[in-house]
């Protein structure tokens, strides 16, 4: 039986008070719920201060470059369908240098988890705004405030008719770890949007500022209803619902698609040599 010991537990160059901390505790209890042992799961990250959390878990990792970590995730589940893949990373990561693979990634259905820890901030860097920054959001690097409108990745997702749709609390542990657990089950794409205090660099979103807004939906909610799953994605301000926004199951998985795919990972299939031969003999 798994035992969350053994993903470890290692000294990280958090600042004390990171929202990381939550995330990194969830994440471990939600595979230890799913029943997985660390070498049947590997965690893709980025770069930056969430994407060093593969380097504090006993399990496979892939810590490339910034805003890759979904394109590798992707070449890893068509490799090995059979290992549970997590694409993990900061916002600026996943939806700035790499949104275009997060929207792929949706209309693809590739059958991968996307744990997104979402400050409003790019923390490595020292504080300068993200995609999900507030539009007047002030930062050394934008002493004016920021001009943009922020990026709103649940709209995005529900819009493509994504799989799986969630958006979680890093100071709510328990309801974060059970909607990681439902997005690792879920058969398809799925995103997890972790709302997460940066300490050092967002005076603005802070503990206090997210206790007294975030809410968990309310029973009875419909996660099948997507108009209802686009509003509920729209509300953020005075009111931030927290919970599975929108579940959709039934879309093929990309990785089922193919053909070669079929009686399990390349690497372990046995080679036809008549048909590699034929290949040549065409070739030649």
């Amino acid at each position: 039986m798994v035992d969350i010991k053994d993903f470890g537990e290692y000294e990280t160059a958090w600042c004390p008070g990171c929202g990381n901390f939550g995330i990194l505790d969830a994440l471990k209890k939600a595979l230890v719920a799913c029943g997985l042992g660390p070498h049947e799961v590997l965690i893709v990250s980025g770069i930056g201060q969430a994407a060093k959390i593969p380097h504090y878990l006993n399990v496979n990792v892939f810590n490339g470059l910034h805003g890759r970590a979904v394109p590798v995730a992707t070449g890893a589940k068509l490799a090995h369908p059979g290992l549970t893949v997590i694409a993990e990373s900061g916002d600026g990561c996943m939806y700035g240098e790499g949104g275009n693979h997060f929207i792929s990634a949706i209309r693809r259905n590739i059958d991968i988890t996307m744990i997104v820890h979402n400050n409003q901030v790019y923390g490595l860097t020292k504080g300068q705004a993200s995609p999900t920054s507030d539009e007047g959001f002030v930062t050394k690097a934008q002493p004016h405030g920021v001009y943009s409108s922020p990026f709103n990745p649940l709209a995005v997702a529900v819009a493509l008719d994504a799989g799986f749709v969630a958006r979680g609390y890093a100071g709510m542990k328990e309801h974060l770890t059970d909607l990681i657990v439902r997005a690792i089950r879920h058969r398809g794409f799925s995103l997890v949007d972790i709302l997460q205090p940066c300490v050092s660099f967002n005076k603005v979103n802070t503990y206090a500022w997210y206790k007294e807004r975030c809410r968990e939906l309310p029973i009875g909610y419909d996660p099948t209803d997507r108009e209802l799953a686009f509003r509920t994605a729209l509300l953020f301000g005075g009111r931030i619902p927290l919970g599975v926004i929108y579940e959709k199951t039934g879309r093929p998985v990309f990785e089922d698609r193919f053909t070669a795919l079929k009686n399990g990972p390349l690497a372990v299939q046995k080679t036809d040599f008549d048909a590699l031969r034929a290949i040549i003999a065409d070739l030649a």
